[in-house]
């Protein structure tokens, strides 16, 4: 079983829900990265989404595109995002991390060299918005060779028959969008979740179900995750990224996260 495979396992186990903490490689500073993942962990993030920058980020709100854009004024690629992971692993060996991009970058370093790269790096899985499971079987193949996996999501729209088919073709964990539209919209409605849930975890395939979009705090947090496995924030934390003095960004990261933890616990 996979590190990310693993503590989710663990946290089903202890009756706990999990924590996935996103932020962008990369912003404000490439020299932030590292240090703010280990601000996620150490407030009790079970597993970090680290955001690949991509200059066409289709499926993200002004809040994580403004993030993406700093980073972008950095030059930072896929090859930085790699080389920030190996250090950050090099210094935390149990907090599973999965990319979290779109297909263009993916494709330019090629899924073989990417996959030998981000292995070495320890790097456990990705999430590729844009890449729909019937044209994922290379990546796909690649990643688990590897021992990676490639995380799929579902939306409010999608069948119960479609559920079913992308869980199949997933690993790690199922990813619910709360809501149609973009990052960062709005907020998530608990009980329209909760009611859809019924659906997606009925179609899961056995693997845990992570809901994210909309959820800004412990108590968004909470609402959401009695329906789910856990809950994935995104925009919250990058907004802090933003906002914050680089000196500080670590420590209102760990405090932030803390908070959403404790609500959950």
């Amino acid at each position: 079983m996979s590190r990310l495979g693993s503590r989710l396992a663990a946290l089903a186990s202890e009756g706990r829900k999990a924590l996935n903490a996103y932020i962008v490689a990369g912003d404000p500073d490439p020299a932030v990265t590292v240090g703010a993942m280990h601000a996620l962990a150490r407030g009790g993030a079970d597993l970090i989404e680290l955001g690949v920058p991509f200059s066409d980020p289709e499926a993200e709100g002004p809040t994580i595109q403004a993030g993406i854009e700093r980073a972008l004024a950095h030059d930072v690629t896929l090859a930085d995002v790699l080389d920030m992971m190996a250090v950050f692993r090099g210094e935390d060996e149990d907090t599973p991390v999965v990319l979290m991009g779109y297909l263009n970058p993916f494709l330019r370093m090629g899924y073989e060299g990417f996959c030998v790269r981000a292995a070495e790096a320890g790097v456990d899985g990705v999430i590729v918005v844009n890449l729909p499971p019937e044209e994922a079987h290379a990546f796909r193949g690649a990643l688990y060779a590897h021992g990676m996996d490639l995380v799929l999501l579902v939306a409010p729209t999608t069948t119960a028959e479609r559920a079913a088919y992308i869980a199949s073709q997933g690993s790690g964990f199922l990813y619910y969008v709360s809501y149609k539209g973009v990052t960062g919209a709005r907020r998530a409605d608990a009980a329209a979740v909760g009611e859809r849930l019924n659906l997606v975890r009925a179609a899961a395939n056995a693997l845990p179900v992570l809901v994210g979009f909309g959820i800004r705090d412990g108590a968004s947090a909470a609402r959401v995750a009695a329906h789910a496995d856990g809950v994935v924030v995104g925009s919250a934390l990058v907004e802090t990224m933003g906002s914050t003095p680089v000196p500080d960004v670590a420590a209102r990261l760990e405090a932030q996260v803390r908070e959403i933890r404790d609500a959950l616990d």
